[in-house]
């Protein structure tokens, strides 16, 4: 039992020193200023770190409105739209086939098809369409993705709007030089507490839900920009950044909705809506992320503070992540850019580059047909001569 005592106080003292470590006033403030400067006094109230732990409830609550919302409101609304979605025939279990895409790949190569041909007695044709059929059955659903887009512009529409009314009378929306204006003692308004907490709640439901959602090729920097974008709201949050905060969630919803809802006319069908949401999309990514927030925002926040205070720890976390951010635009931009230009010069669809897309061979769907039926079972023949497939043919995947 003593040893067990001296362990856990062991464990605790620790606890401490790292904590004590982690929020001691150097990393966080400029030199003279501290956790002293932010409590609460004379009526005025101040962000306080602990404030942050609001938005893991919030989050929880965004992942059941979301499920409703798919339900009640995405889908019936696909279907006033005409999402139609592409009913996929299954292809018929082959377990040397099946072993071969889950545990090594899902795209074999010219020698892996040989002697997978060796081995299921199919022909190398037959075993190449298997796979095109077999990938396209793990591709997500239109409807899927509609309910995604649909739940996504919701949100970022609501919150621009929220985000507007809350800073359309605050001086620091016309000159971002305002943010400063006797920092860290901010006061801070009911407003603005909301407006950090659904924000944060929000980002912490899409990392939730980011194994369920639909896989883009962007996946890894969209996990980035989640992350990113988490630490940035709680450290300025926890420093008093808060006007500066608000300023870069209104830059981001400002063109978010506009990209979820060419999305949605996208997976609809309705061509024309699409490309030119689309093309006034790219006109407010690009101002807003290439104009307004590098050379407004991250200008005000990497030079205009060491005119008032020297750099320190967060200074230059903050702006960290900043840069982390404008990176990300600057990934997402060139692919915006390469659709717009393509739509404008040559007239083609607006698609989204990030997501897979269904494998077709139309010169050759009937034989394929026949060829995929073929395919036989190792452990037997076909039942009454033909392949089992899926017969609930209404069910979406």
């Amino acid at each position: 039992m003593r040893g067990h005592s001296c362990i856990h106080l062991h464990d605790k003292r620790m606890l401490s020193e790292l904590s004590a470590w982690f929020w001691q006033e150097r990393l966080w403030f400029p030199e003279g200023l501290g956790w002293a400067d932010l409590e609460d006094r004379d009526g005025r109230v101040y962000a306080k770190a602990t404030d942050l732990w609001v938005a893991l409830p919030i989050a929880l609550l965004f992942l059941i409105v979301r499920q409703v919302f798919e339900r009640t409101v995405a889908t019936p609304l696909a279907s006033l739209l005409g999402v139609k979605d592409t009913v996929r025939l299954r292809v018929p279990h082959n377990p040397t086939l099946e072993s071969f895409f889950c545990k090594v790949t899902k795209n074999p190569t010219q020698v892996s098809l040989v002697s997978l041909c060796k081995q299921t007695g199919c022909s190398e044709r037959q075993v190449q369409r298997w796979f095109r059929r077999r990938r396209n059955q793990d591709r997500p659903s239109l409807l899927k993705k509609f309910r995604e887009a649909s739940w996504r512009f919701t949100f970022y529409l609501l919150a621009f709007i929220a985000g507007l009314a809350a800073l359309i009378d605050k001086p620091w929306l016309y000159d971002v030089q305002e943010m400063w204006q006797g920092f860290p003692v901010l006061t801070l308004l009911p407003s603005q507490y909301w407006y950090y907490m659904i924000e944060l709640g929000f980002y912490g439901s899409l990392l939730f839900s980011v194994a369920s959602d639909v896989k883009r090729k962007d996946f890894k920097e969209q996990i980035v920009h989640h992350v990113a974008t988490i630490l940035l709201i709680s450290f300025s949050w926890c420093v008093n950044y808060i006007r500066a905060g608000t300023l870069i969630m209104l830059v981001h919803d400002s063109s978010d909705y506009l990209l979820e809802s060419a999305k949605m006319f996208n997976y609809a069908g309705w061509r024309n809506a699409c490309n030119y949401i689309f093309i006034v999309f790219a006109a407010v990514f690009i101002v807003t992320r290439l104009g307004i927030f590098p050379f407004r925002i991250i200008y005000c926040t990497w030079v205009y503070p060491v005119t008032i205070y020297e750099p320190f720890f967060g200074y230059y976390f903050f702006n960290g992540l900043l840069m982390v951010l404008q990176c990300l635009h600057i990934f997402w931009a060139i692919l915006i850019i390469r659709i717009a230009v393509r739509f404008l010069t040559n007239n083609e669809k607006v698609d989204d580059e990030r997501s897979d897309k269904d494998e077709t061979d139309e010169s050759e769907d009937e034989e394929e047909e026949e060829d995929v039926k073929k395919v036989p079972k190792a452990n037997g023949p076909l039942q009454n001569g033909h392949a089992v497939l899926n017969n609930n043919h209404s069910k979406l995947e």
